[in-house]
């Protein structure tokens, strides 16, 4: 099993950046490894909320669905993604810090199958395929903030 734990700090406050990081399909701005994603059921976040994402793996594109199976509103996530080749979980949890947040990142793929036996191999590829979504979230969350709008007269 492939593991992989960053914490990056974010300008926005902690609520701004929980919502954010919870909408699972906004990995797609941020992970270079994430072609595309959509969420898949309108409404509020829950537990069972659905996120169709489109991820680079050994050269191919591979559709995962990723699903919430704890979801603690304004600071832990986690979902859940199972394929025929791999099953990743990512825990999300997000705290206030003083200048607006910490984001704690826990990722683990697990391979299925028979690729279970590239296991060991995938520990090493995938540092680098994380350390790269890390520095694009670190990009991210330091950007400032949106400008609050508003109402006008």
């Amino acid at each position: 099993m492939a593991h992989y734990h960053a914490t990056v700090g974010s300008r926005r406050s902690a609520d701004e950046t929980f919502g954010y990081m919870a909408a699972f399909s906004n990995a797609a701005e941020w992970d270079p490894g994430v072609l595309a994603g959509d969420q898949l059921d309108p409404g509020p976040l829950r537990v069972g909320s659905r996120f169709r994402l489109v991820v680079s793996f050994l050269g191919r594109h591979l559709p995962l669905t990723y699903s919430i199976t704890d979801y603690a509103p304004h600071h832990e996530v986690v979902l859940v993604a199972t394929s025929r080749l791999l099953r990743s979980t990512d825990r999300i949890v997000v705290t206030p810090a003083d200048a607006g947040a910490s984001v704690s990142y826990d990722a683990n793929i697990q391979l299925r199958g028979p690729l279970r036996l590239l296991d060991p191999l995938m520990s090493r590829g995938f540092r680098s395929v994380a350390d790269r979504a890390t520095a694009g979230l670190a990009r991210t969350l330091s950007a400032a903030p949106a400008p609050q709008r508003t109402p006008g007269p």
